[in-house]
């Protein structure tokens, strides 16, 4: 039998669902298990939105629809996120998507040829580096340097080497870090893109998750909008992450390239889901009680984490992620390895949690013993119980 094709080596995953498993696979042995490893949401959809979807089921949009999206959706999101970001977007600048995952294989088919360069950040989505290097790309990841109240890009990688790249993906209010630019920071990595003449993909999964401040958008600077992509999704504002639904946003030549990538792999979008999408813009209130109570449980998992000796993090302003380093405590329970650290907690305390390594391949002079805490499905007194397991469990040497 010939053997699968040779370009699915360069085909990665998300890594966050292999520790899933080996969650999954501890409590069936009868053990408690405090899940910060997944960014799922366990709180429940708005109600106006599941009834929605049950009208357009009653209804009978259950076919095919067009690819690009229903009008109503279309026009929708070309409202919401125009006037959110200060832009003037059209219907024909949006195409609705399974989800905001897929905006990014689209964008890097329709703007990508073999062999260029493209920026992402790494830590990162793992997805990014998955799909540039798939579909033949040159991989060029820029990091991340730590501060006393975040992190900030190293502009310094980008800026040597946008040279070499033909696209940048560039992803505020960040996963895995939680972190955000600042106003100069971010006007400088536009700059780059412009100086450079970079497609940039700007994904904004957590634009309007955040507990105190505004978002911006890199598109709404001045000359990006022309070469921007914003990928949007339903996932993260509205506890949406399993109905899949998002959209790409942006110039219309290449919007119109991105719908007919959606003809040939899924022919459209779910019909029922994407009337669900036009209530849940329509009427977002639901999601304000969503973003408290995640909030609550940002503000508990910190306060928590703080009795953990040998930890150091800073406490983001949005997405539901905190990402600290834990140096001294690997140090002080005697692992070298942070794979090995999170195994040995898994097994000691029931915490479950993702490490850098689940994000992107480390860069070569990095300090890799950090770890993602993700408290999106897990509730204030698990969390509270959890890391205070944590706590003792590395106070005691790991013992």
């Amino acid at each position: 039998m010939r053997p699968l094709a040779r370009r699915l080596d360069d085909l990665g995953t998300e890594t966050a669902f292999a520790v899933s498993k080996a969650a999954s696979e501890w409590a069936a042995r009868g053990n408690t298990v405090y899940p910060f490893h997944l960014g799922d949401i366990d709180l429940p959809t708005p109600g106006n939105i599941v009834s929605a979807m049950s009208a357009a089921i009653d209804a009978g949009h259950t076919g095919y629809c067009p690819a690009p999206g229903i009008p109503s959706l279309r026009e929708a999101l070309a409202r919401d996120i125009g006037d959110r970001r200060g832009l003037s977007l059209s219907a024909d600048q949006i195409a609705v998507q399974p989800g905001g995952k897929p905006v990014i294989t689209k964008f890097i088919q329709t703007l990508m040829e073999s062999g260029a360069g493209v920026l992402y950040p790494s830590p990162g989505y793992p997805i990014y580096e998955s799909q540039v290097e798939y579909f033949g790309g040159r991989p060029l990841p820029y990091g991340y340097r730590r501060t006393s109240n975040g992190f900030d890009i190293d502009l310094e990688r980008i800026a040597e080497l946008a040279p070499t790249a033909s696209l940048l993906i560039y992803n505020n209010l960040q996963n895995p870090l939680g972190c955000e630019s600042s106003r100069e920071e971010m006007e400088a990595i536009a700059a780059i893109a412009i100086e450079h003449d970079l497609w940039v993909l700007s994904d904004e999964a957590y634009f309007e998750m955040r507990y105190s401040g505004t978002s911006t958008s890199i598109a709404s600077l001045p000359d990006m909008e022309e070469r921007t992509v914003i990928l949007y999704t339903f996932s993260k504002k509205f506890a949406m992450t399993g109905w899949r639904l998002g959209c790409a946003a942006g110039p219309r030549q290449v919007i119109d390239m991105i719908a007919k990538l959606n003809t040939n792999d899924e022919s459209c979008t779910t019909h029922f889901v994407q009337h669900a999408g036009v209530a849940a813009l329509n009427d977002p209130t639901g999601a304000a009680s969503l973003l408290a109570e995640l909030q609550r449980r940002r503000d508990a998992t910190a306060s928590a984490l703080a009795d953990v000796p040998g930890v150091a993090f800073a406490v983001p302003e949005a997405t539901f992620y905190l990402f600290p380093d834990v140096s001294g405590a690997m140090d002080m329970t005697g692992h070298r390895s942070v794979g090995e650290f999170a195994t040995a907690a898994l097994h000691a305390t029931g915490m479950s949690f993702c490490t850098r390594h689940h994000f992107g391949r480390p860069l070569p002079d990095e300090d890799d013993r950090s770890i993602r805490l993700a408290y999106s499905g897990i509730g204030v007194d698990a969390i509270t119980e959890g890391l205070g397991r944590f706590a003792e469990w590395v106070a005691r040497g790991g013992k």
